[in-house]
């Protein structure tokens, strides 16, 4: 595939010619590894967050911020990752990027203290926003737009496999030795990842090189005031002053960032891509995708140990009802959307992951049986994994080639928020004196807390509905010419 006319890539890729197969394939492999090790580490936690806050000492706070740490600076450093694979080369980035993720999850592994474990994680999170939004860039620079469905599908697939993976590894791992392992595994990956990525992926460069230092501070200042106001009323409660005024001052420095943005004058974050309704209904459908996903998953590990009393192992293995249909369903999502169109596949899913969650919440008490809610996890689980290829191939189509780095990163920023919002709203919920004293008391704040998370996927389903219901699918010039014309439609 040819690149975007004002890149300037290296190698083969300067010539303009097409990507040959061998290098398709391996930058597949390599970028959906990245994406399986990154998306691995967002959930590895939820079956040990019992175990770590008996080991570590840590409330219901604590857990949110080993969660949060991660999401919540892999949001705030995912658009600069981007730009920065734009400006010094994204095979470059890519890997630098592995080598800080492998490194924290040293530190993960290491930390003696609830604290360190959080701080290990924030700088996982940073690791992770550099090699996330690449994946999707590399793998759209390497496939040509009649391909590139597939391709994303299975990279969908891949991603869905770890989030199967990680519930039940995180368990196994725990029970079987123990908690600082789930972050050790990551080392012999990524040490094995780097060296192959830098050699094996061809280097290419984003059109815009120019890094927004200001918008990044103000995203991360705000977008943390909002994030720390919803983590801490759990603790002193919704009428403090110090959530209060941590919401408000997180909302105005939001507000700061969207002001600069439109007057910047190489914003990380075009607003005007938003003027475009396919692009800012797909990101509206992921911000509230996952925080549904994120926050009922984030309890719903801990109602299978501290609700029903089964093991890490046990209740990785049941949450795989809910986890493990991404890897069959995603990749043949992504294969239908091409000739379907991605909405009609989004809004199913959301459908379905509504109606899962519902009926999770309907069911939930200390002595229910699996039959009958594994059924319906496994409903929420089909409805997910239509969504997860689809709404990605959405925000790919929906901007031109030369935007799409800055498209993944702010698609991938947005999911993130999302699951940060997810779990500090369901667990503010959730959160009441003595919710672990016992099982029933849990199972009240849990059900309480999964029909919010019904509720925020079910406001995506609204959203889906306003993307286009047809595919519209520009292919880059070099392509159009290879196929005798221009036959596609041009996207709006």
């Amino acid at each position: 595939m040819a690149t975007a006319p004002s890149a300037t890539p290296s190698g083969a890729a300067a010539s303009g010619a097409p990507a040959r197969p061998a290098h398709q394939a391996w930058t597949l492999v390599l970028a959906s590894l990245g994406v399986f090790m990154t998306a691995l580490d967002t959930l590895v936690v939820t079956t040990a967050l019992p175990v770590l806050r008996v080991s570590l000492h840590g409330g219901l706070t604590d857990l949110e911020w080993t969660v949060n740490a991660y999401n919540l600076c892999f949001a705030c450093a995912l658009l600069t990752g981007a730009a920065l694979g734009d400006r010094f080369g994204r095979r470059r980035m890519y890997g630098i990027g592995l080598a800080v993720f492998t490194a924290a999850s040293a530190a993960a592994a290491l930390a003696p203290t609830v604290g360190a474990l959080v701080a290990a994680r924030a700088v996982q999170g940073a690791g992770a926003a550099l090699v996330m939004p690449l994946t999707l860039t590399l793998i759209s620079e390497a496939f040509p737009a009649g391909r590139r469905g597939m391709a994303i599908g299975l990279w969908g697939g891949i991603a869905g496999l770890a989030v199967a993976a990680g519930p039940v590894v995180g368990g196994a791992v725990v029970q079987g030795i123990s908690w600082h392992w789930i972050f050790w595994l990551n080392v012999p990956i990524g040490l094995a990842l780097i060296p192959l990525a830098l050699t094996r992926l061809r280097e290419s460069f984003g059109p815009d090189p120019h890094l927004d230092v200001p918008g990044l501070l103000l995203a991360g200042a705000g977008f943390f005031g909002l994030t720390w106001g919803l983590v801490r009323a759990n603790t002193v409660g919704w009428g403090s002053g110090e959530v209060l005024a941590s919401l408000i001052a997180g909302g105005a420095v939001v507000g700061a960032f969207l002001w600069w943005e439109r007057r910047a004058p190489a914003p990380m974050l075009p607003l005007t891509m938003f003027r475009r309704r396919r692009f800012a209904a797909a990101n509206g459908v992921s911000f509230f995708l996952y925080a549904g996903l994120f926050g009922a998953l984030f309890l719903m590990a801990q109602f299978f140990q501290t609700a029903q009393g089964l093991s890490p192992m046990q209740a990785g293995l049941r949450l795989l009802a809910w986890t493990a249909a991404p890897v069959v369903v995603a990749p043949l999502a992504g294969r239908l959307a091409d000739r379907f169109g991605n909405r009609p596949f989004i809004v199913v899913g959301l459908l379905l992951q509504s109606a899962g969650l519902a009926w999770v919440a309907g069911l939930a008490r200390p002595g229910l049986g699996f039959a009958e809610l594994g059924v319906a996890l496994a409903v929420a689980g089909i409805g997910t994994s239509l969504v997860f290829p689809t709404v990605a191939n959405e925000v790919v189509a929906a901007v031109d080639d030369r935007d799409v780095g800055m498209a993944a990163g702010t698609n991938s920023a947005l999911r993130e928020l999302g699951g940060v919002f997810g779990v500090a709203v369901l667990a503010s919920v959730f959160a009441r004196p003595g919710a672990y004293g016992s099982p029933d008391a849990f199972v009240d704040g849990f059900t309480s807390a999964l029909w919010v998370g019904v509720g925020l996927s079910a406001v995506g389903v609204l959203i889906g509905l306003l993307g286009p219901g047809r595919p519209a699918v520009r292919m880059p010039a070099a392509v159009t010419a290879l196929l005798g014309g221009d036959r596609v439609p041009a996207r709006r």
